[in-house]
């Protein structure tokens, strides 16, 4: 889960250099797997295809569950449970997949479940949610609050879109990371000096600017959905390795369909040069 800052791309790649790109040329570049949350903090599904919009995959963190008395858009930071139940989407509406099997959309079953008052919501065009997060890794420290971009309930306000290459993953569980777009076939990291380029789909409009690292929290250390374990050396080791990052956000230039298998292209800067 990316701190402050939501999809993911799994390429497959053979590199070969280029004087007149700033980046290396990536060829064959494949997604292997998407991944749509359509719950904000809930586990998601996998899917073969998606159009991406403005707001990411389409669907991918379009709805949330919001405390009334607050306005606060819910997240596993505060509410670890939040990571035990997982969302799809049934005709074009987030159903909740709850714990002991229970599908529901029903406010009321979601409170019962949560001990607390919350309310399944479509995030508005009009308006982004609001999140907060605390600063100190043992969650001690204050808690801030953010608004986040309309259109969806991503928390990030910059990047509806990650990717990351699968052997960025290592050894931890790839759904730690709630990452969108899984890219097959690179070397751990390699995704990273992407930042600031454009990628592009060879057969489709898709067009999409990598404008950042994601940043990581508390919230990939914690058990959840799938038999994933407590594991406190997940943001220790990424903090101390790779500087609290892990995978790439992504703004979309051109919308358009992204599906598994699709091979990407880096855009050149200059392609007349």
């Amino acid at each position: 889960m990316e701190f402050h800052g939501p999809i993911l791309l799994v390429l497959s790649v053979a590199a070969v250099s280029s004087p007149r790109t700033r980046w290396p040329t990536l060829e064959a570049m494949r997604v292997g797997s998407l991944w749509r949350y359509p719950v904000k903090s809930l586990g998601g599904e996998s899917v073969v295809s998606a159009e991406v919009t403005a707001d990411g995959l389409a669907g991918d963190r379009g709805w949330g569950l919001v405390d009334p008395a607050t306005g606060m858009i819910l997240t596993a930071r505060r509410e670890p449970q939040l990571l035990f139940a997982s969302a799809q989407l049934i005709d074009e509406q987030a159903v909740v997949l709850l714990p002991d099997g229970t599908q529901t959309t029903d406010d009321s079953v979601l409170s019962a479940w949560l001990g607390r008052d919350v309310e399944l919501t479509r995030a508005s065009t009009d308006a982004g949610g609001t999140f907060e997060t605390t600063l100190t890794l043992d969650e001690s420290g204050d808690w801030v609050q953010w608004i986040g971009r309309a259109g969806s309930f991503h928390d990030s306000t910059v990047s509806p879109l990650s990717l990351a290459a699968v052997d960025s993953f290592g050894d931890w569980e790839p759904k730690r990371f709630r990452i969108n777009v899984h890219l097959e076939g690179l070397k751990a990291r390699a995704e990273d000096p992407l930042v600031g380029s454009t990628l592009a789909v060879s057969t489709t409009s898709l067009r999409i600017d990598i404008v950042k690292q994601i940043d990581r929290c508390i919230v990939t250390t914690r058990p959840q959905l799938g038999n994933i374990e407590r594991d406190l050396t997940v943001l220790k080791t990424v903090l101390a390795e790779h500087e609290g990052n892990l995978g790439i956000g992504a703004q979309v230039a051109e919308g358009g369909q992204l599906t598994v298998g699709d091979e990407l292209m880096v855009v050149p800067n200059n392609p007349s040069a």
